[in-house]
């Protein structure tokens, strides 16, 4: 069974950094675009960012200069730099991933950015 497995949530005070890591497991014959969305209370699920199987990004306005979305293809794995965090960052953030011609989301993990 395909899965994605979410993990690097955590606190973090304002202006600290946080690496989220997705991996991709199971009987994957293929793979595409990968990327990461975030959910606030209240607020609906947004993209954060996003990454082409062929290494093409773009990025929300909120997060553009700040955090950086890269992939390693041998491990089936996306990852989520995050820098100078702000407490508007904080959400459930969620991996999603075009496998096997249909798209997966990750259980989602809690980034806190608080003092």
């Amino acid at each position: 069974q395909v899965q994605l497995v979410e993990s690097g949530g955590g606190l973090v005070q304002p202006g600290g950094s946080l690496r989220l890591s997705c991996a991709a497991s199971g009987s994957i014959k293929s793979i595409g675009g990968m990327g990461w969305y975030r959910q606030a209370p209240g607020k609906q699920r947004e993209l954060v960012a996003a990454i082409t199987s062929g290494g093409s990004t773009n990025y929300a306005d909120s997060v553009k200069g700040r955090f950086t979305i890269s992939r390693d293809n041998a491990k089936n794995t996306v990852y989520l730099q995050m820098n100078s965090l702000k407490p508007e960052d904080t959400a459930v953030y969620y991996c999603n991933a075009h496998l096997n011609f249909r798209y997966y989301w990750g259980q989602g993990t809690q980034v806190t950015v608080s003092s």
